[in-house]
């Protein structure tokens, strides 16, 4: 697929991380139209489920709740996504962040499930909220993964005259 590396990639840069395989990872440019839909998904989902929240008949400290397992939830899965990138590129990720990421991913789309659970809402209502947490965890997980990616290639392509960082 375009925009994603494929399991060879990840597994083989690995091993040349190590020092183990000949091949080298193969990170390719995500398209513009990749970059964009994940943007839109990210967007769509944030602000369907922030609209959702604003409409809702439920009380105010509710609403909050919701919308700190959102923000924590787009948080840990940024970080998460972040770590296993840092692994996969050979840069040191202590175990117990490591671990801690993965927590704290499990730990927010539990709080989401317990709240959406116990709440006195239509199960219509629960599986809307349910279903643009996840569109927003997954959409946050591809925009980290371009941002990085483009990045990446920025780095290492090489400057045009003129550029700035040149030397005249």
């Amino acid at each position: 697929m375009v925009g994603w590396l494929s399991y060879v990639d990840v597994v083989d840069g690995a091993a040349k991380l190590r020092g183990e395989g000949t091949m080298q990872a193969r990170i390719q440019r995500p398209t513009g139209a990749f970059i964009g839909a994940s943007w839109a998904a990210l967007l769509i989902g944030m602000v369907v489920y922030v609209s959702g929240l604003w409409n809702a008949d439920i009380q105010l400290n509710d609403k909050g709740y919701y919308f700190t397992v959102l923000m924590y939830g787009l948080f840990s899965a940024v970080s998460l996504q972040k770590t296993v990138r840092d692994r996969l590129e050979g840069i040191q990720v202590t175990n117990i962040y490591y671990g801690l990421c993965w927590l704290s991913l499990m730990l927010s789309i539990l709080l989401l499930t317990v709240g959406l659970w116990n709440a006195k809402m239509s199960s219509s209502e629960k599986g809307f909220y349910a279903m643009s947490y996840l569109l927003s965890l997954f959409a946050a997980v591809a925009v980290q993964k371009n941002v990085r990616d483009v990045a990446l290639m920025s780095d290492e392509a090489p400057q045009q005259a003129g550029e700035p960082g040149e030397a005249a």
